[in-house]
């Protein structure tokens, strides 16, 4: 399954790094792609994800769901 998040503040390499790694250490997340021009996460999981966590985890990178 895939879940796909649009992401603000995201303006380098440095920022798409440390999305993809909070995002990978959520729970039934299998991968993660981020595409910074864009300003997307594309979330690949094999169990239900907690969105609310999803959120929790762009806000402490330092980043805003948008």
């Amino acid at each position: 399954m895939n879940y796909s998040v649009r992401i603000k503040g995201m303006s380098c390499q440095h920022c798409v790094m440390a999305v993809k790694k909070a995002l990978s250490s959520l729970d039934g997340v299998t991968g993660v792609e981020v595409n910074l021009d864009k300003g997307e996460a594309l979330i690949n999981h094999d169990a239900p994800i907690d969105l609310e966590e999803v959120r929790k985890q762009i806000e402490k990178s330092g980043f805003e769901v948008g």
